[in-house]
């Protein structure tokens, strides 16, 4: 039995702040991972490190640095399963009215104002961006009160400037979901995680929730996006570049080991998600953890 944790989280600054920045250096129990969503917005920079990426209705895995901007309740999981030697994650929490009810309303933030409308699919920014902004997100701890809110600020307006990015839910789907939703979520999500190596029957998942078959493939289509068995393909695949990254095991091995029982299958999923071959994807991956090492 999973146990349904709090989905909406409540986020607290520290007093005489209204900017909320948590730093850490040690590998997160994914296990304690949960899906959630919270009002403030946030902003995350890993130096280096592996996981999934699950925000929305986004789902993908990296072995690099990332820097991502999520809106306002967004629902989205803990996506990192570890952190390198070196590695460190920088989170930032903030409302987009952190500075006043006007705050946005004024001609020199209509940048912002843009930039936290586009986050409500997720941001996901690149190299150029990442090398420039990683070491300011990272020293931001070190400042207070007003300098802390000035460096932040510039930071955002970077952010806002830029076309280094690309949005993660591009296909136009911004996911928004109520308590209730994201509860059920978190549990379909947690069952699949642990169990897509093996085949997952509609009853079963359905008895998860305590939902008829009918009821559950309604439900989840409307609060995803997309169905179930697109749900289980893509955590296969997502899987699959994980081994295609950090083992030697062939790709039929590969196949097998993430939960397809047919190759051609495989072949064709993961060419749909990720919009390449796996064979493909393996030498083209090479290229990139070497440029993102340089970060």
């Amino acid at each position: 039995m999973i146990n349904k944790k709090p989905t909406f989280r409540k986020l607290t600054p520290s007093f005489g702040s209204s900017i909320l920045i948590k730093q850490h250096s040690d590998s997160l129990d994914k296990n304690a991972a949960y899906w959630h969503f919270h009002p403030e917005l946030e902003l995350i920079y890993v130096n280096k490190g592996q996981g999934k990426t699950h925000i929305g209705n986004h789902l993908s895995y990296f072995n690099n640095s990332q820097l991502i901007l999520m809106g306002a309740n967004l629902p989205h999981n803990g996506f990192t399963d570890r952190l390198t030697a070196t590695g460190t994650e920088t989170t930032i929490q903030f409302k987009a009215d952190f500075l006043g009810d006007d705050f946005l309303n004024v001609p020199e933030t209509a940048n912002l104002s843009a930039l936290f409308d586009r986050a409500k699919k997720g941001i996901r920014f690149k190299v150029e961006t990442k090398k420039t902004l990683g070491p300011k997100i990272e020293a931001l701890n070190g400042f207070e009160g007003l300098q802390k809110v000035i460096k932040f600020l510039e930071i955002l307006d970077f952010l806002a400037k830029t076309d280094d990015y690309e949005l993660l839910n591009a296909d136009g789907f911004a996911f928004e979901t109520d308590a209730q939703d994201s509860s059920k979520i978190d549990i379909v999500f947690k069952y699949v995680n642990k169990n897509f190596q093996s085949h997952i029957t509609l009853d079963e998942i359905a008895d998860k929730v305590s939902m008829t078959v009918p009821a559950f493939c309604r439900y989840f289509k409307k609060s995803t996006g997309k169905t179930f068995t697109q749900l289980v393909n893509e955590y296969r695949v997502v899987h699959a570049t994980k081994l295609l990254n950090e083992s030697q095991m062939s790709i039929a091995d590969i196949c097998y080991e993430c939960g397809f029982n047919n190759f051609s299958h495989f072949n064709k999923q993961f060419t749909e998600i990720t919009g390449k071959t796996a064979s493909n994807y393996r030498k083209e991956i090479k290229l990139i953890i070497q440029d993102s090492e340089i970060i």
